[in-house]
């Protein structure tokens, strides 16, 4: 909230002595005399010290607003299918504009724009990359033929069938879901094109016990 402070206006006021006196004796500016007594007192110094911290951190608060306001979006995931990654409800940080600057790789945790209804946003893992063939047998992952270790994928959560080869077209992405039997992913329908994903997962906030970084997990074949 922004507070100003009124001032109140008091009576005019008149010098005691109309007439000014001079010495006759011309001060220097560099001289002691011209000083204010109080020019280098250790109060001063204090006050200037406090105005540059206060200004500083001013001017931190206002740059760590603008990175979040542009660059992250909040967010609240709805599901399990993230689990134990993340939980429903959650609330977490996505990145907004790190795809301009680096290319979406495999492990990244993404939300995208449901590709059957782009008026829901949906968040799962990459693990195929454009052009990639990618198959699940008996619950193992393969891209082109090679397994792919997943070990954000806990054991009750695995899904033990299988999924015939895809391959990803250009600028899309196959996405899955860590809880893996339960999650709607490309395997239902099909791979995401680039256009739909509109960021990557960063950060937890909330619950407390949830707090930190969303690090990516990268699978690379055997």
């Amino acid at each position: 909230m922004d507070r100003s402070d009124q001032k109140r206006r008091g009576a005019s006021t008149h010098p005691e002595n109309p007439e000014p006196s001079f010495s006759s004796t011309p001060v220097s500016a560099n001289s002691p005399a011209a000083a204010s007594p109080d020019a280098g007192s250790p109060a001063n110094n204090l006050r200037k010290e406090l105005r540059v911290w206060t200004r500083d951190l001013l001017i931190a608060i206002g740059l760590a607003l603008v990175i979040i306001v542009f660059l992250y979006q909040p967010v609240k995931v709805e599901g399990t299918s993230m689990a134990p990654l993340l939980s429903d409800q959650e609330r977490i940080f996505i990145n907004k504009f790190v795809y301009r600057f680096e290319p979406i790789q495999r492990g990244d945790v993404v939300v995208f724009w449901y590709p059957l209804d782009h008026t829901k946003s949906f968040i799962k893992r990459v693990v195929g990359l454009p052009g990639e063939t990618v198959e699940i047998r008996q619950g193992v992952l393969y891209v082109n033929g090679k397994a792919i270790p997943e070990p954000y994928v806990p054991p009750q959560y695995e899904d033990n069938s299988d999924f015939a080869p895809k391959t990803v077209p250009e600028n899309s992405f196959f996405v899955l879901g860590d809880h893996r039997i339960s999650s709607n992913d490309s395997r239902v329908f099909g791979p995401v094109p680039s256009q739909f994903i509109y960021g990557r997962a960063v950060f937890a906030y909330w619950p407390v016990d949830h707090f930190g970084s969303l690090e990516t997990t990268e699978a690379n074949p055997k």
